[in-house]
């Protein structure tokens, strides 16, 4: 069903302020560009085919408009910086760009985005999703696929380990975590290293881990204030410090986690190394095609996770401001975001975890399956063809999610974390006190009040 915005909507904005946006009308026909990074789906995955359905749609009515997709290269942060570089130079003439939930703050301080309507994030809109897309009093995006960090855990091996109810359930504390992984010590399965891994190389990984126990332990921890700004003191950073240094203790974490991304802990955990690996929800169903479900399990993280995900955005310089703010509409509308639910992504509309009247519109992506049977490798889905931990895990895994500081400056916060906190990985490490107090300085120096 493809869903169209009234032009109204294109004339207010979230909090009072006006949108100079155009009427449709006044849009130059053409080709909307869509700048995105990779669809992790694959080959015409959902997200090309959102595009074509929407194509469809305008070409059936004859409008003279047509998405087309390009992905960008390269890792997150290689793919920030074309970004930036192409809206501020002009040199491409995007229309669409598709942002990491961080990244809106600094495309919204530098004019690079424009406004976009309120009514882009109504009440189904996951609450602590919805934020991201808002700066500044505006909404400046809308929320296209999210993400929150997730437990898997290995069933086979607590099995082997003599663990009676592999099943974890809804979750479980640090301490539970720790007991288990001593009992996995104690009685090690085929393979077996260490108790868990995580993302831990010097890039943005380190920081959201590092987060997750800062929030975990300081769960009222505001490290920015409302502008960006640095606001918390070396007192407030102690505790998180303290924490983090407790997950990553080698006694439980595998050693190469130190240096580990998302893939590399991806594949020691697929390959039996570890028995629990803190990754995001896409992971879901990569591990299912290594691993059956009676040796795969996911269960909520312990503490609080950090919420990710991407937003979609109108360029400033857009030369077909309405149109694309109509696809925009579309392409996280409650049908859409079924259609990424079903594909592996995290949805951002609760809808699409709890009404079985909402269906995809576009047809099952190549790894879809009937209502409760298997995708490609093996993954499970509930009876309306989720994916079947969607309702009972990832829904209030993303509910629950904390957001990472909101700065224009997010890029320097990330490197000041980064790099101070790889002090906690080398041979002698500093004490939580010198390291709170040189992580403070250099906070203050990376985003100045």
């Amino acid at each position: 069903m493809l869903l169209v915005v009234p032009v109204l909507l294109l004339t207010a904005c979230g909090g009072g302020g006006p949108v100079s946006r155009a009427a449709v009308g006044d849009d130059v026909p053409g080709d909307i560009v869509v700048a995105s990074g990779r669809d992790v789906t694959g080959k015409n995955g959902v997200r090309q085919r959102l595009i074509d359905a929407w194509n469809a749609g305008q070409e059936k009515e004859g409008t003279g408009f047509r998405a087309r997709l390009v992905e960008l290269p390269g890792s997150a942060d290689e793919q920030r910086s074309q970004l930036l570089g192409a809206l501020q130079s002009g040199s491409a003439a995007y229309d669409v760009v598709n942002l990491d939930v961080t990244w809106v703050p600094e495309f919204a301080a530098a004019g690079l985005i424009g406004p976009l309507p309120a009514g882009l994030l109504d009440d189904d809109v996951i609450a602590p999703v919805a934020s991201t897309a808002r700066w500044d009093g505006h909404v400046y995006a809308a929320p296209f696929n999210s993400d929150a960090g997730l437990l898997y855990y290995r069933r086979d091996h607590l099995r082997q380990a003599g663990v009676r109810d592999p099943d974890l359930g809804s979750g479980l504390d640090w301490p539970e975590l720790e007991r288990l992984v001593n009992i996995l010590d104690d009685h090690r399965p085929p393979g077996y290293e260490r108790g868990w891994t995580t993302q831990l190389a010097a890039y943005e990984g380190r920081t959201v881990n590092a987060m997750e126990a800062f929030t975990s332990v300081s769960p009222g921890l505001a490290l920015t204030d409302a502008d960006g700004h640095y606001a918390a003191t070396a007192a407030d950073l102690l505790p998180g410090i303290a924490e983090l240094r407790r997950r990553t203790a080698a006694s439980t974490l595998l050693a190469d986690a130190t240096h580990s991304d998302e893939a590399a802990s991806l594949a020691d955990f697929a390959a039996g190394r570890t028995a629990f690996l803190r990754h995001w929800p896409y992971a879901y169903p990569a591990l299912h095609q290594a691993l059956p479900d009676d040796r795969l399990g996911v269960t909520a993280l312990p503490g609080r996770a950090v919420l990710g995900g991407q937003n979609l955005a109108v360029a400033e310089a857009s030369r077909r401001p309405a149109k694309a703010a109509q696809l925009i509409a579309y392409l996280t509308g409650r049908e859409s975001e079924r259609c990424l639910l079903d594909a592996g992504f995290a949805a951002t509309r609760t809808s699409a975890y709890t009404d079985d009247t909402v269906a995809c519109p576009v047809g099952p992506a190549a790894s879809a399956a009937p209502p409760g049977g298997e995708g490609a490798g093996g993954m499970p889905r509930d009876r309306a063809g989720r994916p079947a931990y969607a309702t009972g895990t990832l829904l209030p895994a993303l509910q629950r999610a904390v957001q990472r500081p909101r700065t224009p400056l997010y890029g320097a916060f990330t490197q000041t974390f980064t790099t101070e906190l790889g002090a906690l990985f080398t041979d002698d490490p500093p004490s939580d006190a010198e390291l709170a107090d040189r992580l403070d300085r250099a906070l203050r120096k990376a985003l100045p009040g």
